[in-house]
């Protein structure tokens, strides 16, 4: 009898459902919020109440689109955390009400081992054991991966997250939230002439808040030379910001594989989608002998169908959580 599993993800400001049947996704649908650019980032009362608005609808264009009957489903698996706890409670509500109604099982996900199994929702699929770099706005990780469940972080941000970094910098550049992509588009079209340093942090462990300090206070001195210094150099401002926050990720990777003599390695997450860590990536992996695997855009940010897929996995486990479950904000990994 197949297996069918429904993906709820809210954890953030994106409501997202998808479909999955014999670990196959059938769908995968994602009601974004536009109105958080108007705030500079994401509000989470006005997350929370999109939410309630956008669950409904986009569970139902999920089961449309697989041809999937709700009688069909074998199982509801949901983000659990960590997140924004308003976003979280409907997502989880939703679930739990869901699942109650059809008297189904409630898998419980994680949402960054959900990022690193999103390599599983479709081909090809990484081999254990492998280093995954996991790299969002709210997390950075380097996580070795043992198999579909069993997962370590070797490595983690001290504080800010690469994705942060990100955004942050692009605030102070004038640019609208979020300012990741936008740094990405502009760092294309300039050169990376201006050093940032490098944070000096033992291990595996990252550190992003001195990068924030130092764009700071150099573009802070360059306007008051001049006036028009960002908008003159945007382009290369841009490129410089993404080649040392990228060179940061990517050195430390390469230590991890190094240590760990991993030659399999991938990225997740929302910052997974950086041309310029995507392409670094694919150069390290040359020089070093590396299998590098790289999620197709669509499942490096927030989505349900890399829920759905680590719903499927804890399903064949038998890894179930009853009605009584709560989402928490902050959870370890």
């Amino acid at each position: 009898m197949s297996v069918i599993i429904l993906g709820i993800e809210s954890s953030c400001d994106d409501t997202a459902a998808a479909v999955l049947k014999d670990g196959v996704i059938l769908s995968n649908c994602i009601a974004n919020q536009e109105v958080h650019k108007l705030y500079g980032g994401v509000v989470p009362e006005v997350a929370s109440r999109a939410h309630q608005e956008n669950i409904v609808p986009v569970v139902d264009m999920a089961l449309k689109k697989a041809a999937v009957n709700k009688e069909e489903i074998s199982a509801v698996a949901f983000t659990n955390g960590p997140g924004l706890i308003g976003s979280l409670i409907v997502g989880t509500s939703f679930a739990k009400a869901f699942a109650l109604s059809l008297d189904i099982p409630l898998v419980d996900v994680h949402h960054m081992q959900a990022h690193v199994l999103a390599h599983f929702a479709e081909d090809p699929k990484p081999n254990f054991p492998f280093l995954c770099l996991t790299v969002s706005g709210g997390h950075t990780q380097i996580v070795l991966v043992k198999n579909h469940l069993e997962m370590e972080v070797i490595g983690q941000t001290l504080d800010d997250a690469a994705g942060e970094a990100f955004d942050k910098a692009g605030k102070m550049m004038g640019l609208d939230y979020p300012a990741g992509p936008q740094i990405d588009r502009l760092a294309k079209l300039g050169i990376p002439r201006f050093k940032f340093p490098e944070p000096q942090v033992k291990n595996l462990d990252f550190s992003f808040s001195g990068i924030k300090t130092a764009i700071l206070y150099f573009l802070r001195d360059q306007v008051k030379e001049n006036p028009d210094f960002i908008t003159e150099n945007l382009a290369d401002i841009c490129a410089s910001v993404q080649e040392r926050i990228v060179t940061i990720l990517l050195k430390k990777l390469r230590i991890a594989a190094r240590l760990h003599r991993i030659h399999t390695v991938a990225i997740a997450g929302g910052v997974s989608a950086n041309t310029g860590l995507r392409n670094g990536l694919e150069a390290m992996g040359k020089e070093e002998g590396w299998v590098t695997h790289v999620p197709r855009f669509e499942f490096c940010t927030d989505n349900a169908a890399m829920i759905a897929v680590t719903g499927y996995f804890k399903f064949l486990k038998g890894e179930f959580v009853g009605q009584d479950v709560s989402p928490v904000a902050r959870m370890r990994f």
